[in-house]
This record gives structure tokens, sequence and C-alpha cells, in this order.
């Protein structure tokens, strides 16, 4: 596919138990759980939608509940070279959480803390490009940076990654929405005052629905947990949701 430098293009979650993170969201999405088969050291789910890969998922283990980590959705950035993505980043500010990983016959990973705090994983295409597809119910349609430094954020990644930026206002709210060779990518947003204080920064993914209502609905019977309930906004009407093990996404049913 060959996906340009600096596009969003995968997403993973991470939970304890994959067998039950396997049955929320292939009920919610209508997503088909390729498993790991035996032996394979990487233990890693694929979602599918209708053949294309959308979305992936990982075992947490216990000594990583033990260090403190979280079910989570992690956001990935495709770089043409993540040596270099590890090297510059640092030097902008970002923390490494470890070198850049190869993952054999897929790519390379590095997942790094930007200088706002939030977490953020870049990925070098090998035999995995990313999701074969975007914008269609079931797949990932947006991400968005929550933090409480926008100005700090805005040049990290900008500097990092060539990414273009725009302010836009909705009613008395303003947001960056950032952009990839004209393409709008992303968007970042102050959360102060808007999230609680013991509310990290963080990267937040967002799929798209056919209706909003009702996948908030088979969400909760699955064992979901409705974080905000559907409100409409420009973008389409919209929610956010935790999993059965704790790990927040939102879902978006555009008005298009």
């Amino acid at each position: 596919m060959g996906y340009p430098n600096g596009l969003f293009t995968w997403a993973d979650v991470a939970v304890p138990d994959t067998h039950r993170g396997a049955a929320f969201y292939t009920g919610l999405f209508g997503w088909e759980a390729v498993e790991p088969s035996a032996g394979d050291s990487m233990q890693y789910t694929m979602f599918m939608l209708d053949g294309e890969a959308v979305a992936g998922m990982g075992a947490l283990h216990q000594k990583d509940i033990d260090a403190g980590r979280q079910p989570v959705w992690s956001s990935y950035i495709s770089v043409d070279d993540v040596d270099a993505t590890a090297a510059k980043a640092t030097e902008l500010g970002a923390t490494l959480l470890a070198q850049p990983m190869e993952i054999p016959g897929s790519g390379k990973m590095l997942i790094a803390i930007d200088p706002v705090g939030a977490a953020i994983s870049f990925w070098q295409a090998g035999g995995h490009d990313g999701a074969g597809v975007f914008n269609v119910p079931g797949a990932m349609t947006w991400n968005e940076l929550g933090c409480r430094d926008v100005e700090s954020a805005r040049a990290f990644y900008t500097k990092l990654l060539g990414w273009g930026s725009e302010v836009q206002h909705i009613g008395d709210f303003s947001y960056l929405v950032v952009s990839v060779g004209g393409r709008p990518n992303a968007r970042i947003y102050d959360m102060t005052g808007m999230r609680p204080d013991e509310v990290a920064p963080h990267w937040f993914v967002w799929f798209a629905v056919d209706d909003a209502d009702n996948a908030v609905e088979r969400a909760r019977s699955l064992g979901g947990t409705i974080q905000q309930e559907p409100f409409d906004t420009p973008f389409g009407r919209m929610a956010a949701i935790s999993d059965p093990q704790g790990a927040p996404f939102g879902i978006v049913a555009s008005n298009e």
C-alpha cells in the first residue's frame, strides 16, 4: 500500500483476556478474530473486516498489570524509518519505552512517550502495512490527542513528522487539526477542565459505526461500559465506551 510517512494506519488493544476481548469486539463490530497459531511467540490476534485487517489485539500479562499498565488501545503512525524516528523523537524530548523492535515478517515498531506525556507508537511496514480499510463502519476513522499543552504537542509532531496544522472551532471549543499531505489525519485538543486532573494525556481511537445508538446498546449487552452516551456533533453522532476489561475507545456514526 505504501502509506505515507506520518499517517495513522493501525491500532491495537492490549487486554488481560484475549478470548474475552475477541468475543466483545467481534460482537460489537462484526469483526472476524484470526487467533495466533500454537507456538506463536507474539500471541497477537488480527481483527478482520470483510477480509481486510482493521485492528489487532495482544495480551496484557500479569507482570504488565503489576507494573501499572492498564488495558488500552494504542495508535500507530506509519514512518519510513523507525530508527531515524526514534533518534529524532528523542532529540525533540520524547522518552522511548524500548528501542525499535523487529516483528519478524511484519515490520518494525517503536513505542514512546511524547513530550506532553502521551504514549504513541510508530510502525515501519514490512509484510504488514497497517489497516486495509478506513472510515467505513467497523474500521478506524479518527485519532485524537487530549493533553494540557497543545502547542508543545504541535511542535513535537510537526518537527518529527512534518504534519500540517490548522486551528478549528466548534462554538467555544477550539482544537488543532493535523494533516499529512493536506489530508486531515488527527486532532489535538486541550483537555484542561474537560477531563479530571488525574486523567493523563493520551491518544484516543475512534471507530466508525452505522448507528451510534445501536452500537452503544450492543456494547452494553456485551458487557461494555458506556463512558459517554451518544451525543450529536458536527462530525456525526458519537459515544465513548470502555470494553469489559476497561480499554476505552470511541465510536462515531458519520453525518455524511
